[in-house]
Order: C-alpha cells, then sequence, then structure tokens
C-alpha cells in the first residue's frame, strides 16, 4: 500500500519543488548501490492479502470504515472501494515453516475479521473479481474516503479525460464507458514480495518476468466480471484499461500504459526502472515532505525516498521494484509479484507463492543471464497469453519451443521449484503441502477459472437467470473458503448454497435483457414485425443514431395496424415514428426490482426500458420477473429439503 500522506498537483511551483525532490531520489538511490548500504540479514518474503466485503446476500457491503474501526487493527487497511480491505502480513525469513506460517497468519486474521463481520450480519469472500459486482457498485460514492484516493481518482481524470471506454473481449464481450477509474475497484489481488540483494537484482527480476506466465497460468481466478466470461485471468486486462492514462491520438505513437509488464530485459541495476518510470510516466500524486534524500545518504543517515516511493506507487508495473528499510535500520530491495489474483482459498494462495518463490531462488542457476536466451517479446507474449488462456496456454520456452503450460509445469518448474526450496531450508512438509497442490491442480486441470467457467455452465443448464448465477457462484464459493478446500478439490457450484438469497437486494441492471434488437423511427413496420416475429419479442425500442431511447413499439400496436391497413385499401403508408408510444415509462438501472414492478403495476405496462444518461441500456419484461420467480422457488425448495 502506497503513503497515504499524498495530494495531486495543482501549480507548477509544486510540480518542479517535487520533480526535483524526485530526481534527488534516484540520485540517493544510486549512491546506496554504489556504496553497497544495503542490508546483509537473510531473504524475507512477505504478503498482501485483499479481501472482499459482502453483504447477507452475497452482494458487495461498503463497509470497510466500520469494519476497520471495529476491528481497531493496524494490519488491516483500507483499499480503494468501501467494499473492499487489505491486510498487511508480517514479513518472513525464507526459511523453515515459512509458508505454513504466512498460511496461519492470514487465516488469523481472517478469522478475527470474520467475528468482526458476524456482528453486522456481513461477511468476506477472497477471489480475484467478485462476481456479483455490479456497475452500480462503482460509483464515486463508494470510493474510500481518504485524500489520497480522491487524489488518484482526479488525477487520471486530469491526465486522461472524463470518460474512459473499457473494452475486453473472451468467451462473452465486455463493452462499456466509466466516467472514474473505480472499476480499478474490481480486482482483488495476493501480492507476494520477495527481497533481493541489489547485486543479483538484474538476474532475479527477469527471472520474475518470465516465470510469472506460468504461474498466473496456474493460479488464475477471475474470468468473469459483471457477469460475462471473458479472460481467465481478467485482472489483468482490467487493470491496464481502468487506470490508462494515454490518449487515443491519430498518429502511430508508442506510449507505454501506466499498469505494464515491462519494454525490455533489465541489464544493469534496478536503477533502469527506475530512471525509465521517471522518464516515461508525468507525475500524477505529490508528498509535502521535503527532505533531501542524497544529503541524508551523504550523512550516513537512510533515507526514506518518499518522493520516488510515491511515484512508483502510481506506476503499475506487473513485477514492480520496491525499495524499504529493514529491521536492523538498514534499506533492502524487493520485487513485488503482483500478479497473482485473491483466493480461490488461502492455502492455494500459498501454494501459487511457493511455486513462484522456490522457482525464483535457483532460475538463474538453470538459466545464467537468461536476458540472452530469450527474446523479451516472447517473455511478453507468454504473459498476456497465460491471463487470457490460463491452464490451455502454450508457451515459447527458453529453447525456442513451444510447450503446454501444463507440461512445462510438470516436467521442468515444479522439480526447480522443489530444489529452490530445499536450498532455501524449507521444510520437507511445507514443500510437499503446498507444491502437491499446484501438482495436483495441474493434474486436474481445475484451478479457480476453471472452476468459476464451468460452475456457470452448470448453473445455466439448471436454468438460472444471469442475475442469480453470481450470487450462486459466490454462495458456492464461500461455502468451500469456509471448509479450507484447495480449489481442485471442489465440486461444481450448485443452487443448493443459495439458501440466503432472496430478490430483496436486485438491482435492474442485474436481471434486465441487455442484448437489445432495436429499431429507427424511420423504418418501415414490417421490418419491425418480421424483427419481432423472428426472435419471439413483443416490445422493441425505438432509439436515435446516438443511441438515445425516442420511442417504444409493441406487439399490440403492430397487430392493430396491420388489421387497420387490410380493411382500408389504400391507406397511407406509417414509418415506425407514426406507430411508436413517443413518451414511454422508463428506468434506471440503479432501480430496484421492487421499483419496476411498483411500475408495472401503476402503469399497467409490459415493457420498461432501463435508460441512463438519456441512453438506452436494457429493457425489462414481464419474463424478467418469472425467471426471478421461478428461481426463489427451487432455492426454497432446495432450503425445504435441507431443513427435512
Amino acid at each position: 500500500m502506497g503513503s497515504l500522506d499524498v495530494k495531486i498537483v495543482s501549480n507548477q511551483k509544486q510540480l518542479d519543488d517535487f520533480t526535483r525532490r524526485l530526481l534527488t531520489d534516484v540520485r540517493a538511490l544510486e549512491y546506496l548501490i554504489e556504496n553497497n548500504m544495503f542490508t546483509n540479514i537473510p531473504a524475507m518474503i512477505g504478503a498482501e492479502q485483499e479481501i472482499c466485503l459482502v453483504n447477507e446476500y452475497y452482494k458487495p457491503a461498503p463497509m470497510a470504515m466500520e469494519v476497520l474501526e471495529a476491528l481497531n487493527d493496524p494490519d488491516f487497511t483500507t483499499e480503494l472501494a468501501k467494499f473492499n480491505l487489505e491486510v498487511n502480513l508480517p514479513p518472513l525469513p525464507f526459511t523453515g515453516d515459512c509458508f505454513s506460517a504466512m498460511e496461519s497468519n492470514i487465516d488469523a486474521k481472517l478469522d478475527k475479521l470474520e467475528k468482526v463481520l458476524l456482528d453486522k450480519d456481513l461477511r468476506y469472500i477472497i477471489t480475484g473479481i467478485l462476481p456479483t459486482l455490479r456497475k452500480f457498485d462503482l460509483e464515486i460514492e463508494n470510493l474510500t474516503p481518504l485524500k489520497r484516493y480522491m487524489a488518484l481518482m482526479k488525477a487520471i481524470s486530469k491526465l486522461r479525460g472524463t470518460f474512459h471506454e473499457l473494452k475486453i473481449k473472451g468467451i462473452d464481450e465486455l463493452n462499456l464507458q466509466h466516467d472514474t477509474a473505480m472499476l480499478e475497484a474490481c480486482n482483488t489481488s495476493f501480492q507476494v514480495h520477495l527481497q533481493v540483494d541489489p547485486s543479483n537484482f538484474v538476474e532475479k527480476y527477469n527471472s520474475a518476468q518470465i516465470l510469472i506466465a506460468p504461474v498466473l497460468a496456474i493460479g488464475s481466478n477471475s474470468p468473469m466480471l459483471f457477469g460475462r466470461r471473458l479472460w481467465s485471468e481478467t485482472r489483468i486486462a482490467l487493470f491496464q484499461q481502468s487506470i490508462d492514462t494515454r490518449r487515443s491520438s491519430e498518429h502511430l505513437r508508442d506510449r507505454s500504459p501506466r499498469v505494464m509488464f515491462g519494454n525490455k530485459w533489465l541489464e544493469n541495476s534496478v536503477l533502469e526502472l527506475y530512471k525509465e518510470d521517471v522518464a516515461r510516466f508525468r507525475i500524477m500524486l505529490m508528498t509535502q515532505n521535503k527532505d533531501n534524500s542524497l544529503a541524508e545518504v551523504k550523512e550516513g543517515r537512510i533515507p526514506k525516498l518518499g518522493a520516488l516511493s510515491v511515484h512508483n506507487s502510481t506506476v503499475y508495473r506487473w513485477n514492480r521494484p520496491c525499495y524499504g528499510i529493514s529491521s536492523d535500520g538498514k534499506p533492502h530491495l524487493r520485487i513485488e509479484n503482483r500478479t497473482l489474483p485473491s483466493g480461490p482459498t488461502v492455502v492455494d494462495e500459498v501454494a501459487n507463492s511457493a511455486f513462484w518463490l522456490g522457482m525464483m531462488s535457483v532460475f538463474e542457476d538453470y538459466y545464467p543471464n537468461v536476458h540472452r536466451l530469450m527474446d523479451f517479446d516472447d517473455a511478453r507474449i507468454n504473459f498476456i497469453s497465460a491471463a487470457f488462456k490460463g491452464m490451455d496456454t502454450e508457451l515459447k520456452w527458453i529453447n525456442g519451443k513451444k510447450y503446454p503450460v501444463s507440461e512445462l509445469i510438470k516436467k521442468e518448474l515444479l522439480p526447480i521449484a522443489r530444489e529452490g526450496l530445499e536450498n532455501q531450508g524449507i521444510n520437507s512438509s511445507d514443500i510437499d503441502r503446498y507444491l502437491g497442490i499446484i501438482e495436483e491442480r495441474n493434474t486436474i486441470r481445475q484451478n479457480g477459472s476453471t472452476w468459476l467457467l464451468n460452475s456457470f455452465s452448470a448453473l445455466v443448464k439448471e436454468d438460472l437467470g444471469k442475475e442469480e448465477i453470481p450470487v450462486a457462484l459466490t454462495a458456492n464459493m464461500h461455502t468451500f473458503q469456509s471448509m479450507k478446500i484447495p480449489v481442485h478439490k471442489w465440486e461444481l457450484a450448485k443452487i443448493r448454497d443459495m439458501k440466503k438469497w432472496h430478490p430483496t437486494g436486485i438491482l435492474v441492471e442485474e436481471f434486465m435483457t441487455t442484448d437489445l434488437f432495436t429499431v429507427h423511427k424511420d423504418d418501415i413496420p414490417e421490418l419491425v414485425v418480421d424483427m419481432m416475429d423472428w426472435q419471439r419479442i413483443r416490445f422493441t425500442p425505438v432509439e436515435d443514431k446516438k443511441g438515445r431511447l425516442i420511442g417504444l413499439i409493441s406487439s399490440r400496436i403492430l397487430m392493430r395496424y396491420l388489421i387497420d391497413r387490410n380493411k382500408e385499401t389504400g391507406m397511407e403508408e406509417k414509418k415506425v415514428k407514426d406507430l411508436m408510444i413517443k413518451d414511454p415509462i422508463t428506468i434506471s438501472p440503479e432501480s430496484t426490482v421492487f421499483d419496476a414492478m411498483y411500475l408495472f403495476r401503476e402503469h399497467k405496462i409490459g415493457c420498461l426500458p432501463v435508460v441512463k444518461k438519456d441512453k438506452l441500456v436494457g429493457i425489462v419484461t414481464e419474463g424478467n420477473f418469472l425467471g426471478i420467480t421461478k428461481t426463489l422457488l427451487k432455492v426454497l425448495e432446495e432450503s425445504n429439503k435441507k431443513d427435512e
């Protein structure tokens, strides 16, 4: 987590002053490295656990500030949205029982959180992207009320403009416009840190860039967003787009996004990363701190490098370099692996970490100077492929050959990880437990993403509607997480775990029909008649060329028109604009299911177009309500079976 003591740069003098401090920090870091002033304590590992808060119906619960107050624990802290929390885990020596200790530490923190949540009728979920998230949950009202987050929102908008388009294609397609960077709050991660000696940083960092793909493929857990099935690890595409500050241009100019894999291999020093980020990316946030870090270091004091740390926190490399101060008062460097999602269970997260850290320990022994053995573009393509395809990825490896990721993990990477952990002195029981989970997951071919996608298909066969499926997935996820069963042993999701489901909290955007067939005002009625017959629909919205709703036409109106035309020979030809209801009753996507039911009953209508900022975004008919009723009856039936 970055410093909370930040603000947006508001004038040229502030920009100039902060830029000078930033450049001074870079020179101070260079001085520290050249004079070998870094810690000599053994390598440490650490992690950050991000968490989703949900209510009794498994929908996002924006209660983080109240929960934090009740917890009264400095290890718990805020995240961007009020429905997320983060717990910072204590660093551990990279040896012995560090992984079982990490698992115990996380469990202890989550047990403490659960006790507080039970008093508030809340729950927690650890998952890469919460299935029940709605676009409505990402309004600015759910931004955590701290200056840092508001400054970040304003800084991103200042650089790229107000409106932002998100486009992600997978099995389904997601295409929407958003007016803040709150989409970033969809992502929930498990970030792993490895302390690295400055003299060995280049080899370790380049190894991390190569190993990121297979670890992501086997550990992916985020295939869905807003009910759409997208990438195996959708967080990768979503995070890059959600805070992309680049503006579109007609010229073919290469510009890196602030969320990035990188542009080239590291050659000489960690300084290359920091210098590139300062040169490439505009300053977004600043601190008030006036410390002269170079003067401090020359006087023998260890600087905090506050300006550099703040700038580094606004550049989101998937393998991020980090500077910190160790328990002995001396500085250290870390590589932060930001690719791994939260969940599906704590033991899965720790297994992913053990796999990555084990390989990181000895990879350069197998492939010294790896940046001369593999094209950087191949490493980058492997990363994107792993994020997109997950366990179905084929990787181009160091020898130039392509391997299915499962084969590469089984034959080469698991043995390397085991050797690395043994060399670190990790307990054999920990090695067998955590690498065994990776091995079984790889053999069974079920990770978090495949479980979610296969469960989605199973629930569709149970005839659940799109508003109920995310709830069923989340409810089942909560059940298995509570049982602490690794994901490769999970059964597919079933409706039985939806006993708490109730339509009370359903919003229109969750159950409206979004795959719309529309017409324009100058279309002929015959086109509408055939369209409605082919698609078996009773209502057709009329929109203009900008997607704004201007009318509604029904099968009853068309039937009356056809009857009248048959009765009257020579009747004047009409267009849609002559027949349509010009001011139809509408509803917003943020309204509840009960708001919609009231409008249906009050106005005796059979259809409600859904409108957001004058744009048509969906439609609600009686059929949508029938789907909700059917699911409720199924849930009650399952609940009664359990009670018998």
